[in-house]
């Protein structure tokens, strides 16, 4: 049978890093009013995210591999998720700004009748920014489909003291451990 691998994300990163990965897929974005429940830890929610993502585009796709993936950043038990507007950017990052906080993101699988859900979590720690640092970040960035307000990628880079975990997952998708899932289980 032959079988596409779908992206059910429209983020430029993921597809990126599925291409220097060499996993041939095709990108059709789920279109899903994402439901964060409650109860669920940071973990969960963004696995819970990735499986509402990948089954939107799946429902449709049923002889297809689909991969949905969903990244926060974690501070303090606050979750951060994309801001909403430059004051919403300017909170974010200040209270990133000096700590160190969590990059958790979520991936699901579905193929056929089976879903793999899975997530990777990378410890990213910043030097103090100071207001006008933080100001001037926003103004030549776009932070608005980010979460956290930042890209690791991007000129954010001189504010990044020391990374613990997968650089691939801070910018959106555990390269690594999807490739070993999609090997294992001979889907690639």
């Amino acid at each position: 049978i032959y079988m596409n691998i779908i992206l059910a994300s429209n983020s430029p990163r993921r597809t990126e890093i599925l291409n220097l990965a060499n996993i041939c897929h095709i990108v059709i974005p789920s279109h899903v009013k994402e439901v964060v429940k409650d109860s669920l830890t940071p973990p969960e929610i963004v696995m819970d995210l990735s499986y509402q993502k990948a089954y939107d585009v799946f429902k449709n796709h049923k002889e297809d591999l689909v991969i949905g993936s969903d990244t926060i950043v974690v501070i303090d038990n606050n979750i951060l998720g994309k801001p909403k507007d430059k004051e919403d950017a300017i909170r974010m990052l200040s209270m990133i700004s000096g700590k160190t906080h969590e990059v958790i993101t979520g991936v699901c699988i579905i193929y056929q009748d089976e879903v793999i859900k899975f997530y990777d979590t990378s410890f990213v720690s910043f030097y103090e920014m100071s207001f006008d640092e933080i100001e001037e970040y926003i103004s030549r960035d776009n932070v608005y489909d980010k979460a956290g307000s930042y890209a690791i990628q991007e000129s954010c880079c001189k504010y990044i003291k020391k990374i613990d975990g997968d650089y691939y997952n801070i910018m959106g998708l555990p390269i690594s451990k999807l490739y070993q899932i999609l090997k294992e289980k001979k889907l690639l």
